[in-house]
């Protein structure tokens, strides 16, 4: 719901928003746009303030209803009166301002479709009017400026469509959506009787006496009934809202749970990765450690080779000292070729030694691996072991559940054997039989299902055409019950409740509750020249060979009193109020003129003046021509 502003007519220095009414006299409509005079009076002479929003400022009408082209003309600041004759077309401006502002054809009382508003003969029709949106309430004053365009194109196939402009013609959209946005925002409800009030309703309304219809008519003018409609649509919303709420409820706890496996599987993922890196830590200490071992074990072979080297060099020392005392140069000489030798294998010893050291390391891990997979293979020998064992015991038992079964086999007579297996035949066939049955059944329900389904589909076709045929047998009896009857009573083809109608009619006039006695049914007073033409009067004439013409509002609210003792609310005859004259209308200036084809007027005799003037001003039947 948008903000709401209080409206009020203008007077002179008030600060509220002036209020534009129009009085229609009389809603009868015609073509002619040379009869139309309208004049714009302005209650006072001040100015409408800066203020104001929303206020009508001007309107434009093309090829609507009677008017091909009507203005634009502007509204004046204050009150505004429309004048003009009877089907002038007055109330096709109130009309277009309805239709205009995006109402429906229903709401203007003037027609059920769009495509009725186009003039005869054209295959468009466009409405244009212009809102005053000045002063701080304006609706997006920096995009449409000081006043908003509205129009509308309503083709002849009854679909229209809009285009908003800005003060300046710029074309703003042409969405519905922006316009009932501008008009919610500017309290304008073309809906609401309060605001706008047509002649129809405005009858209705003085007219109905039951209270039912003026509590209606609260409602929809307070705008209770479309507040209780958003109230129960936004209820729906509501609980639509709280399922939603509720299965996301459940699916938040399913999602929660999800959430909780996933995150225990990570802290499982979380504690391989740890054991995973303290595996590769232990591996790296191992070779550390496997290394601190190895130096250890070269450690005493370095301190013998030094030992070694400190007896050599004292060996040498010893032995220089004995040949230059004792020895000949001779065996100084073997001595040294000894030394030699033993020197070059010291030093081979060594290289190999050290040849040797990576190899003993790799093979140091080999073992380590080794072990760890001996350690590995004996836990799971034992576990292997310790399964043997449990298998075992299970076995031995089923051994002698074995052999205790057949120790009470063995006691069992071969007769009773025999009789054992006979039985066990005998049961395993009736089990096979009663499948085989089982599934019989089973295909025979359903294939009595189906043919209950078909059953019951032809069953209810059959009804449905049993009761068409009994509601079309009604309507034929009724239909020539009607016809026998206005066979002998002519007035009984208005229906039959019109003769009781017209004698209460006469025994009012009597009474004097009739100041001039109503004329009607209209299609008792019209008698058309040539038979054949006579499907296409009713055609053009409808339901208007029903209704009553009354000289005054007074006696058509007596008629209205009369018809609601004899018809139901919804098909009471059409009451045409004009004013009672013996002189049929001049029209030979506007009626049409064939060689060949009669207009509807002179295709008919009527009995009574009255009764020619009202087909004239409702129907306008001087200008239809009846062509066969």
């Amino acid at each position: 719901m948008g903000k709401r502003k209080e409206e009020s007519i203008s007077k002179p220095g008030s600060q509220k928003r002036p209020r534009q009414e129009y009085t229609d006299e009389h809603s009868d409509e015609s073509n002619e746009e040379e009869r139309s005079q309208s004049s714009v009076e302005n209650s006072t002479s001040s100015q409408s303030t800066a203020g104001e929003v929303g206020i009508i400022e001007s309107i434009q009408l093309k090829n609507f209803m009677c008017h091909s082209m009507l203005g634009p003309f502007q509204f004046g600041s204050n009150l505004n009166f429309v004048t003009g004759n009877n089907g002038s077309g007055k109330s096709s401006v109130l009309t277009a301002l309805i239709v205009g502002l995006g109402g429906k054809a229903t709401a203007t009382n003037r027609g059920s479709s769009l495509k009725m508003f186009v003039r005869d003969g054209e295959t468009s029709a466009d409405i244009s009017i212009t809102l005053r949106n000045q002063g701080r309430d304006a609706f997006k004053p920096d995009v449409y400026g000081g006043s908003i365009i509205v129009n509308q194109h309503i083709n002849l196939d009854g679909s229209r469509s809009y285009k908003l402009k800005s003060k300046s013609g710029t074309l703003i959209s042409s969405k519905k959506e922006e316009l009932l946005s501008i008009l919610d925002h500017f309290n304008i409800q073309v809906d609401n009787p309060v605001s706008v009030l047509t002649q129809e309703m405005s009858k209705h309304f003085l007219q109905s006496k039951n209270e039912g219809d003026k509590y209606k008519f609260f409602m929809k003018a307070t705008q209770l009934e479309q507040m209780k409609e958003d109230y129960s649509s936004i209820m729906k919303t509501k609980e639509n809202t709280c399922i939603q709420i509720e299965q996301g409820v459940k699916r938040l706890q399913e999602l929660e749970q999800i959430y909780d496996q996933k995150k225990e599987r990570y802290k499982r993922i979380g504690f391989a990765n740890e054991m995973r890196n303290r595996l590769e830590d232990l591996k790296r200490k191992m070779a550390w450690a496997v290394i601190g071992e190895m130096e250890k074990e070269i450690e005493p072979i370095k301190e013998d080779i030094r030992a070694e080297e400190i007896n050599t060099e004292n060996f040498s020392s010893l032995l220089l000292v004995y040949h230059s005392l004792f020895a000949p140069k001779a065996k100084v000489n073997e001595a040294e070729e000894e030394y030699k030798t033993i020197q070059e294998k010291l030093l081979s010893v060594s290289e190999e030694a050290q040849g040797l050291h990576p190899q003993c390391v790799s093979l140091k891990a080999d073992v380590q691996a080794r072990r760890k997979a001996v350690h590995e293979a004996e836990v799971l020998y034992n576990r292997f072991k310790t399964e043997l064992k449990r298998l075992g015991k299970d076995d031995e038992q089923l051994r002698k559940r074995i052999e205790e079964l057949k120790s009470s086999a063995k006691q069992i007579s071969e007769p009773e054997k025999l009789e054992r297996q006979r039985k066990v035949a005998c049961l395993r066939e009736q089990l096979k039989a009663f499948h085989d049955e089982e599934v019989m059944i089973g295909q025979q329900v359903t294939q009595f299902q189906q043919a209950i389904y078909k059953c019951k589909e032809e069953q209810s076709r059959l009804r449905r055409e049993d009761c068409d045929g009994k509601q079309a047998l009604n309507a034929k009896q009724k239909q020539l019950r009607e016809l026998k009857d206005s066979k002998t009573n002519t007035l009984k083809r208005f229906g039959p409740h019109m003769p009781a109608f017209l004698e209460a009619i006469e025994t009012a006039y009597r009474q004097g509750r009739f100041k001039h006695k109503p004329v009607g049914p209209i299609g008792a007073f019209i008698h058309p020249k040539d038979a054949e033409l006579t499907l296409a009067v009713e055609c053009c004439l409808k339901g208007l060979v029903k209704a009553f013409c009354c000289d005054n509002h007074s006696d058509e609210r007596t008629l209205q009193q009369l018809m609601s003792q004899y018809y139901p609310p919804g098909s009471r005859p059409q009451i045409i109020v004009n004013k009672f004259q013996n002189n049929v209308y001049d029209v030979t200036q506007r009626g049409v003129h064939h060689p060949e084809f009669p207009s509807v007027l002179t295709a008919l005799e009527i009995d009574h003046a009255m009764v020619a003037n009202c087909l004239i001003d409702v129907r306008g039947i001087e200008k239809i021509l009846l062509i066969k």
